[in-house]
């Protein structure tokens, strides 16, 4: 099916709204840089718009009623909002679903040690990257440390102008022949991406002769003593992420793209957001479930595969007029989901890894993965025919460009989403996002066209189906 380049039909109109949500999507990106990031620049959002706490509505013991906004958080690490539509719960959702959690580097929990005067933290990556791409570029730290008196230090180093960033080394091209003959998930191994912190040893106080026996690690932790007021066994009950440093940019001459970390899954999940907080009144409840561990398998209780979910669902059957099992299982099997996730774009540099006809390129609009998984449909929600002939209709009504697409030629490989675990509930799942190059690279480019689509696509789902 032959699909036109959208932007050759957009007008002056259409340019002016496509930049607006590409601004707004980019701000979004910069304050969001880790599930938690996501997390807290959601509720701020949601919050000026009128949502409310689940928690303080449970509190107050209100009712729910058409029109009501509420949101609930799990761990501060995955969040679910809902928009209260005019039919009971029980007939259904229209839900969009996507992950905040991107491939990234960890520190370990005891990771702070000193080699040859150099200081490093040791680390361990998440979810699936090629290990080359993380060398020699500047990064930065993101996360919490959390202390035995509960207090909670957020940690932001390396994004603004003035604070330093760190990096991860390489072997200089002189000295690598030996290396260069590795295979490509060889050259770096795993253990060797720890992060470079320091060089300067500590100064030692006149009057003392005796030297510190690892001078630049002393001299780190008094740096985290005086700047964060943390401690080498602070690093226990730490959660700390190491990201690429620097803000989403406009790609292209003609500003025609974004390059930013993060975009899988990101920028499904801010379109998502987008989408929803421009919903007015529904018949349907409307709902965004934004959600952490989809990268390593939707495990934990931040995963898709956590009751959280379930349980929020629960709670909002309850207000709606009782407690009930079984409109719980009725609203979830009622419910019909886009699970909001990117496909990976034709890239001319490597077509060979494609097939053309099923390929997704950039400036077509939303795409729809039908099926997923790997090699023979492996690990897939596959959606029903009848649902897509609903989705189609929502698309052509709301003047969205969409095409659909496969991931990769049959037997390259493939990859998966959340749509199988939420299909276990028997509703009608289908997978939609944006084409992403370089996916899981640190550094990931979309179209803006495809964005300002995935944006208008995910609301005229929400409103129309």
């Amino acid at each position: 099916m032959e699909r036109k380049n959208v932007w050759k039909s957009y007008t002056s109109a259409d340019l002016e709204q496509l930049e607006q949500v590409a601004k707004e999507y980019k701000l979004c990106l910069d304050a969001g840089k880790t599930e938690r990031e996501c997390v807290r620049a959601t509720v701020e959002r949601i919050e000026k718009k009128g949502y409310r706490a689940l928690e303080e509505v449970l509190k107050a013991g209100e009712p729910l009623k058409a029109g009501d906004k509420v949101y609930a958080v799990c761990m501060d690490k995955a969040v679910a909002v809902f928009h209260i539509g005019r039919k009971p719960l029980e007939e259904g959702m229209n839900i969009l679903g996507a992950h905040i959690d991107s491939p990234r580097i960890d520190v370990k929990q005891n990771p702070l040690y000193e080699s040859d005067e150099f200081s490093y933290l040791d680390t361990h990556y998440y979810g699936g990257i090629k290990k080359y791409q993380w060398v020699t570029l500047p990064l930065a730290l993101h996360g919490v440390v959390a202390k035995k008196d509960g207090t909670v230090i957020h940690v932001n180093i390396g994004e603004n102008e003035d604070d330093p960033v760190f990096v991860i080394t390489d072997l200089l091209v002189h000295l690598a022949a030996q290396q260069m003959e590795k295979k490509a998930k060889e050259v770096i191994e795993g253990e060797k991406l720890d992060l470079l912190l320091a060089s300067r040893p500590i100064e030692m106080e006149e009057g003392l002769d005796k030297e510190e026996k690892e001078a630049v690690k002393a001299n780190v932790l008094r740096i985290l003593k005086e700047c964060y007021d943390i401690e080498e066994d602070d690093f226990g009950s730490a959660e700390l992420e190491i990201v690429p440093a620097g803000k989403a940019r406009d790609c292209g001459i003609d500003r025609s793209m974004i390059l930013a970390y993060g975009q899988d899954d990101r920028v499904c999940a801010f379109t998502s957001l987008f989408a929803m907080l421009d919903v007015e009144e529904t018949d349907r409840t409307a709902c965004c479930i934004l959600v952490d561990k989809e990268e390593i398998g939707s495990v934990g209780a931040t995963g898709m595969h956590s009751r959280f979910f379930e349980n929020v669902i629960a709670e909002l059957i309850a207000l709606e007029g009782g407690e009930s099992e079984l409109k719980v299982r009725r609203t979830l099997q009622n419910s019909k989901m886009l699970s909001s996730d990117v496909s990976a774009a034709f890239d001319p540099m490597f077509a060979e890894a494609f097939e053309k006809r099923s390929s997704a390129f950039f400036g077509k609009g939303l795409v729809f993965n039908k099926f997923t998984g790997s090699r023979g449909k492996g690990g897939s929600n596959d959606a029903n025919a009848e649902y897509l002939a609903q989705i189609r209709r929502a698309m052509d009504a709301g003047d969205v460009a969409y095409q659909y697409a496969e991931l990769g030629k049959v037997d390259v490989g493939g990859g998966g989403t959340i749509a199988y675990i939420m299909a276990n509930y028997g509703m009608e799942v289908i997978d939609s996002g944006v084409a992403v190059l370089s996916m899981h690279a640190p550094w990931e480019v979309t179209s803006k066209a495809d964005v300002y689509e995935a944006y208008k696509g995910y609301k005229a789902f929400l409103t129309g189906i």
